[in-house]
């Protein structure tokens, strides 16, 4: 295994999936806001999964996102 290519591709990837996840997740609270679904201090219980095939790795993260 080439450690460089390999540590460039996985920040390429976490990059990927940090900067898209924000994005839906700042789209469907602002959605939820201007539905009234929220009012825009709540806490969201939040739920990622990571899976990777080839190595049966499942990692999952539990957290909160406040609102404010």
């Amino acid at each position: 295994m080439n450690e460089d290519v390999f540590n460039a591709s996985l920040r390429k990837f976490l990059k990927k999936v940090g900067i898209t996840s924000q994005r839906e997740i700042e789209k469907a609270v602002r959605d939820a806001i201007e539905a009234g679904k929220l009012k825009g201090h709540e806490k969201l219980s939040a739920k990622m999964v990571l899976t990777i095939g080839g190595v049966s790795l499942s990692h999952e993260i539990d957290d909160e996102i406040e609102l404010g």
